[in-house]
């Protein structure tokens, strides 16, 4: 009996044991890891911002997409007065740190949205965006804005980027999503995103509603608005709702709007 027992509690112990070191050794291995997720994770965010504005180049190098990447301007801007404002005023030293879906999750740095103002379904605005800014010789060349909203099984997380008009698509893309693979997750097919190139956002007599419009069938090339219409993408209604919806909101009057009249003003 007493072997018995000295068995056990020898397994006991050795399992313990073995319990500990894993623990030690997956904990280690975390946050020796950490700064490369880190630095990998912000890689791809970078690499998503270039896509949007056709500047990646077929298999960039991490050296060539940071290059890229350094001719943008980070800029943190107030969504409610279309202005720019410092990192520190949201308690941060750079501006490339600031996480506006984090701020979203935080009362203090975001506001509740009615289902009446929420067609992109996001629940939750952040009071400050952060949006990517290129300029050549004073001129402003691009200007890249994240967007998100709800698809019909997920949030679909993305990048338009517009011309210096700020007005006309460059790109769009999405770099995170769980739409439906073959329907809804089109999204990411190149053929499809290609045709938001050299589309506008608004009429020429009202830069402040968005006009963007998923058309199901394909766009009339007769139809005198096809320079706001995109085809569906087939077989997946609820996801094209859901882009359709997601950029008129942010390209609305409670996301972008504001902003994107004084920059075409210069008055920011």
């Amino acid at each position: 009996m007493s072997k018995a027992k000295e068995t056990v509690s020898r397994t006991l112990i050795v399992a313990l044991a073995l319990c500990i070191v894993c623990s030690v050794v997956v904990s280690t291995a975390a946050v020796m890891l950490k700064p490369a997720q880190v630095t990998n994770q912000n890689l791809d965010i970078k690499s998503n911002i270039l896509a949007a504005a056709g500047m990646l180049p077929a298999g960039a190098s991490a050296a060539e997409i940071e290059e890229q990447f350094q001719r943008f301007d980070v800029r943190l801007l107030d969504l409610d007065t279309g202005e720019y404002v410092e990192p520190q005023a949201v308690g941060f030293e750079d501006a490339m740190k600031y996480d506006m879906y984090r701020a979203a999750s935080d009362p203090a740095l975001s506001e509740t949205l009615a289902s009446g103002e929420d067609p992109a379904g996001i629940k939750r605005r952040p009071n400050v965006a952060k949006i990517f800014t290129l300029s050549e010789n004073g001129e402003l060349q691009r200007v890249v804005l994240p967007v998100h909203g709800y698809g019909l099984w997920s949030t679909l997380y993305g990048f338009v980027s517009l011309e210096g008009d700020a007005n006309t698509i460059e790109g769009l893309g999405f770099y995170a999503h769980a739409e439906t693979p073959g329907l809804g997750g089109e999204v990411d097919n190149p053929r499809w995103k290609q045709q938001w190139v050299g589309k506008t956002v608004y009429d020429v007599d009202n830069l402040i509603q968005p006009q963007i419009r998923l058309v199901k069938g394909g766009v009339d090339p007769n139809d005198q608005n096809k320079e706001h219409k995109v085809d569906a993408l087939s077989g997946a209604t609820l996801t094209s709702r859901g882009v359709e919806q997601l950029l008129n909101y942010w390209m609305g009057e409670n996301g972008y709007a504001t902003f994107l009249k004084k920059l075409r003003q210069g008055e920011v």
